[in-house]
């Protein structure tokens, strides 16, 4: 991680007045992976994005310390008898933190902002279920004709195609949060910057020096600011997790969201109960460039797949604290079939064996190698896994070479869909439902990082949205799974997540949930 000097030596100095008390107000320091690549929650895709977002916007509903849904800026709503239509009361003392009313029509500007396809929003697809939503990003309809309206200054109205058993819980997420219309038309292109930013969640910005910290302060006119003991909170990029934890035990972080888990036993002997893992709602997944040669190729992909040796990933290179994954969709949601791919049965030798049979039939060996690269952003937990796996590979004949950058170059190249053969990817559910991971490979969907596209999948997607049940709704995504996943690659699962975090007895408030979700108002700190 490089850094000024200047700016480390302020930095620092910052966290230790901090520490020692010499600021009068209560400071959290919160490790974050990495800078975030925007602010404006309309162009965002990430996990280290939403935790800053979290903190100075919020939804209509929002999450609580236990990752469960709540009112947000919403403080009720009502649903019509046959599910498709939302009607949402906002707060009468919801205010942006410039002092001005949060109204309806913020959230018409803000939803059709979302879909229209000059905002290119990554996540535009999320709002799907809405009345007219794809068709608008599809350049097919007008703005206009988005399925919401303002009914008065205090009433958002949302119709839907049929009934969505996620849309409550898809509304914590930050895509769908309001931004200040006025603020925006204001400013452009600069409203998300210190100073400018106007927001209505626990936080505002004051300050984000890339690379060394971004600074949030408690909002005055959040609705529940009287519940909030954190005064201030700094995020602090922690790309290299070793140095992480150096500072972590310096006194310098509170928090930190990842480790190097090659150290973990020592971790644990060291820290005891700050040490926290548990299941968290994820894939770590590779992905290939489908449209590029050879990897269209579905059968040289499943060859690449199957030689992977994904129990030593999980044993060795995270220290048993990821699971071995051959679906996207994780198991464990209510209702739902996982379809595994064809090998996740078979003994490591006999995959081994069909890989080798397989890329020998497509012309691939010792002697005639396969050149691949492996594209995967600054970690070393990803980095031994890019390893682990080139190894694996190299006795079958591949040639594999590996390519680091940091994370906001890595993904802003896969969101550009830049060139690439094979790259490091990972999915954290926005809501508990099959849905969120394999809209990931719909046609034309922003965060399909393959490009992959087929027509018997997004039917069955289509399908499952329409439904009129709960259970033909999971079988078609089931199926659908069997098909994009299993099948054909659309992403290469390789293990099921864990989160590991570092967190320090002097925190309260932290809540283990699994979707690692853990808001800075309800924390506090001794």
């Amino acid at each position: 991680m490089k850094m000024n000097t200047k700016a480390w030596l302020a930095g620092s100095t910052m966290l230790m007045m901090a520490a020692t008390g010499a600021f009068a107000e209560t400071v959290l320091n919160r490790g974050n992976s990495a800078d975030p690549e925007s602010l404006d929650p309309h162009k965002t895709s990430t996990v280290y994005e939403a935790n800053i977002l979290r903190d100075i916007f919020v939804g209509l509903m929002t999450q609580d310390a236990k990752a469960d849904v709540i009112p947000g800026a919403a403080e009720s709503y009502t649903v019509s008898p046959d599910g498709k239509t939302y009607t949402f009361k906002l707060r009468a003392d919801g205010k942006w933190s410039d002092g001005s009313p949060v109204t309806a029509n913020d959230f018409v500007f803000s939803w059709r902002r979302l879909v229209d396809p000059a905002t290119a929003a990554e996540y535009a697809y999320m709002l799907a279920p809405v009345v007219n939503a794809e068709d608008i990003t599809a350049g097919k309809k007008k703005l206009e004709e988005l399925g919401v309206k303002a009914v008065d200054d205090h009433t958002f109205e949302v119709q839907l195609y049929a009934p969505t058993p996620y849309f409550l819980e898809m509304l914590t997420h930050q895509a769908t949060y309001a931004v200040s219309e006025a603020n925006v038309k204001a400013k452009g292109a600069d409203f998300t910057k210190p100073g400018n930013l106007v927001s209505n969640g626990a936080y505002t910005l004051t300050e984000f020096v890339p690379n060394d910290h971004i600074k949030l302060v408690k909002n005055a006119n959040f609705y529940d600011a009287g519940t909030v003991k954190i005064d201030t909170v700094n995020y602090l990029p922690t790309e290299d997790r070793s140095t992480a934890i150096k500072r972590f035990e310096a006194g310098e972080i509170d928090m930190n969201d990842d480790m190097p888990l090659e150290q973990l036993p020592d971790l644990r002997a060291k820290f005891g109960d700050q040490i926290k893992i548990g299941p968290y709602l994820g894939t770590y997944y590779y992905v290939f460039k489908i449209p590029k040669q050879p990897w269209g190729d579905v059968k040289l992909r499943q060859a690449i797949s199957e030689a992977i040796d994904r129990d030593y990933l999980a044993e060795k290179v995270w220290n048993n604290s990821m699971i071995p994954a051959y679906s996207f969709v994780p198991p464990g949601i209510k209702g739902y079939e996982t379809r595994v791919t064809d090998y996740a049965e078979k003994s490591q030798f006999d995959r081994e064996d069909d890989a080798k049979k397989a890329l020998a039939e497509l012309g691939y060996g010792p002697d005639h190698p396969l050149k691949m690269e492996i594209h995967y952003n600054t970690s070393e937990n990803h980095k031994n896994t890019a390893v682990a796996i080139q190894e694996q590979l190299k006795p079958l004949g591949v040639e594999v070479s590996l390519v680091n950058t940091d994370t906001k170059t890595h993904y802003g190249m896969l969101e550009q869909h830049g060139d690439f053969d094979i790259a490091r990817a990972g999915w954290i559910a926005d809501y508990k439902d099959p849905e969120n991971f394999l809209a990931l490979c719909k046609t034309g969907t922003g965060n399909n990082y393959a490009q992959y596209s087929d027509k018997d999948f997004d039917a069955l997607m289509a399908k499952a949205a329409a439904a009129a049940t709960p259970e033909d709704r999971m079988k078609s995504l089931s199926d659908a799974e069997a098909i994009g996943v299993a099948r054909d690659l659309c992403v290469v699962p390789l293990l099921y997540y864990s989160y590991h975090d570092v967190v320090s007895s002097k925190l309260k408030g932290w809540e283990p949930n699994v979707m690692d979700v853990h808001p800075s108002r309800f924390l506090s700190k001794e």
